[in-house]
């Protein structure tokens, strides 16, 4: 036991896995709930008023017969729907026993946040909300929930996994139901899925876990959150068929992530490997590999109704019939908006995080290499103003801290290496001459591979950095012109990192907050000024958004100049390769109103306002003077 976290696979090691894959199960159900079968909650689905009157609006829009639209919609749920069943979840307990207990050396739970979901589980319709960084965490929390005696989850997942043969038919039965990647305009998809949601919070039939960031996190930095299954989840809620739901936001925590490599290449444009039984079969190899630590940590349920009260006037639904669809309101839409921003940064503030993952914010800024000695120096620096700043560090205890620098390195291979004393960053190996194209691309995925381990820490700077750099860019040091230089960079920065929608405000205040609470500025009513002991701190904040803010430029000037060469800076700007950085910067121009997106014969084409980008390009080249 360790900070509340306790170690599940040290049971595992010193007993009998069969004997806990099939000792007695019995979980305390939801208290309103009535247990029912999955084929029951199928048939609810398809006799529902809801689904009635949405296939009567599709027959009078399309023509078709009643019978062939129910039969279509009852085909959507077979391929949908999950199958729960018990004796899977037990063969998946067994199984999961050995591969955890091969993969990693600890998984760190917290006992207390297990207790208070136990007890809210009882009470309300419970919503299960993990982060996602690996295909891990699809597993893990099924296993802990069947550990702890508490009711499995039912489990919204991407539609590939259906396809692994054998290995989607035991998902499926594990509890996981399945929904298409691009649903687009399909009515009556919609209206199955939304549904098939709805009934299973309202009925209470077991706890809902789905991923509020949508896919897995290919940069394993949170990604600002998909709305659709979040309105589909609260709606029995504002209906008032239930009279309360509990969100319990879940951090999941990797010391080494499995698909470390293969995330970097599908940032560089290498198509992501088909999700086959053949090929997960063929990927067994990672279970000789050793991954370090996994820290789980279950939030404190978060009450809908607590949250909404003031913000929704709920009325407006008694308006119109519970069974008929309703378009949510404007400002429904901000209240789900702003909550699921909120439930991305409580998953934030529970990350644990490892000495290797601040090795990482070091070692990006020393591209060339950088001694060990120093590695650590700096290292053991950042670690004190992370926890300054309130961060959750996993640091061993009773080791020394040149051991625990070595065995990151050592754990960590596959990303650096150490030679004479000296930390670099491991390049893939090939045969024959490289070509100058070659050489940037494995330079790229060696500082890619890095960066996704620097990006599960970045939360724990964003806001204090972005102050850091507001500062440099201000001509005074007045208070009022280092905030809008602030707001510029939240702006442009909306995609890149969570940012709760219209908290400018608070974000520069726990920005400043920190800041002042080490130390390193102090502030007057008009004011903020760099004491003479910060300066090293705020140069190194800076340094931490520096390479997104290189990007930005780069990226930028490249939509501005379609066709372009790349500049001399981009050739050093390695992570402005990243696919989903490129995705990002092409968001905050659009919302910047920089570039217009609009259709020309079914093409999407891009226009450049020229003045807009040239402000931010003006901007960002200031920071970087």
């Amino acid at each position: 036991m360790s900070d509340g976290f306790f170690d599940i696979l040290e049971e595992r090691r010193r007993s009998s896995d069969l004997s806990h894959a099939f000792r007695t199960f019995n979980p305390q159900p939801y208290r309103g709930a009535t247990p029912i079968s999955a084929a029951v909650l199928n048939r609810m689905v398809l006799e529902s008023q809801y689904l009635s009157y949405i296939i009567q609006e599709i027959m009078v829009e399309c023509d078709e017969p009643h019978e062939a639209l129910l039969e279509e919609a009852s085909a959507l749920l077979d391929e949908m729907s999950q199958n729960l069943q018990l004796g899977f979840i037990r063969l998946l307990g067994f199984a999961l026993s050995k591969v955890f207990k091969s993969v990693f050396s600890s998984i760190h739970v917290n006992e207390d946040g297990l207790t208070r979901l136990q007890q809210a589980i009882q009470e309300y319709p419970v919503i299960l909300m993990p982060n996602h960084r690996s295909y891990m965490d699809f597993l893990v929390l099924s296993y802990i929930m069947f550990t702890y005696d508490l009711s499995i989850p039912v489990i919204a997942a991407g539609i590939p996994l259906m396809g692994m043969k054998l290995i989607g038919e035991i998902f499926r039965r594990s509890g996981a139901f399945f929904i298409r990647r691009a649903i687009g305009s399909d009515k009556l998809y919609w209206a199955v899925l939304s549904e098939y949601v709805r009934t299973i919070v309202r009925t209470g039939y077991a706890p809902l876990e789905f991923y509020i960031e949508g896919l897995r996190s290919r940069t394993l930095k949170s990604l600002t959150p998909k709305l659709g299954m979040m309105h589909m989840v609260l709606e029995p809620f504002f209906k008032g068929e239930v009279f309360d739901i509990s969100l319990v936001p879940i951090s999941i925590s990797y010391e080494r992530v499995l698909e470390e490599s293969l995330l970097a290449h599908e940032l560089l444009g290498v198509p992501k490997p088909k999700e086959t039984t053949e090929a997960l079969l063929k990927a067994r190899t990672v279970l000789k590999e050793d991954y370090g630590c996994m820290h789980v940590c279950f939030g404190n349920p978060v009450s809908v109704r607590d949250l909404v009260k003031g913000k929704i006037n709920r009325r407006q639904y008694n308006l119109v019939p519970r069974d008929l669809p309703m378009k949510p309101s404007k400002e429904t839409q901000e209240f789900v908006s702003g909550l699921a921003h909120m439930i991305i940064r409580l998953q934030e503030r529970n990350v644990v995080l490892s000495a290797w993952n601040l090795m990482a914010v070091v070692l990006l800024q020393n591209l060339q290499g950088i001694d060990l000695d120093l590695l650590t120096h700096k290292t053991l620096g950042l670690r004190r103003l992370a926890l300054r700043f309130g961060a959750h560090l996993r640091w061993p205890k009773n080791v020394s801290d040149s051991e625990v620098m070595s065995s990151s390195v050592s754990l960590h291979h596959s990303v650096v290496r150490c030679e004479r004393g000296r930390v670099y960053l491991v390049e893939e190996a090939g045969p024959g001459p490289v070509t100058q194209e070659e050489a940037v691309f494995r330079r790229a995925a060696a500082v890619l591979m890095c960066a996704s381990y620097r990006n599960q820490a970045v939360h724990v700077f964003t806001r204090p950095a972005i102050v850091a750099v507001a500062m440099r860019t201000a001509a005074r040091n007045r208070t009022d012109d280092v905030f809008h230089h602030f707001k510029f960079l939240l702006e442009l920065f909306s995609n890149e990192f969570v940012l709760i929608p219209g908290q400018a405000v608070q974000d520069f205040e726990e920005g400043c907050s920190f800041l002042q609470q080490s130390g390193v500025i102090g502030r007057s009513d008009e004011e903020i000024y760099v004491r003479d002991n910060g300066q090293e701190t705020i140069i190194f904040l800076r340094e931490i958004l520096q390479p997104f803010i290189e990007s930005y430029q780069v990226t930028s000037h490249l939509h501005s100049c379609p066709g372009s060469s790349p500049s001399p800076l981009a050739i050093e700007s390695y992570e402005s390769l990243s696919s989903d950085l490129q995705k990002n910067v092409l968001s905050a121009l659009l919302s910047m109103a920089a570039v217009t997106k609009t259709k020309v014969d079914d093409q999407n084409e891009i226009r450049v306002n020229k003045s807009a980008v040239k402000r931010i390009w003006d901007m960002l080249s200031k920071i970087m003077d």
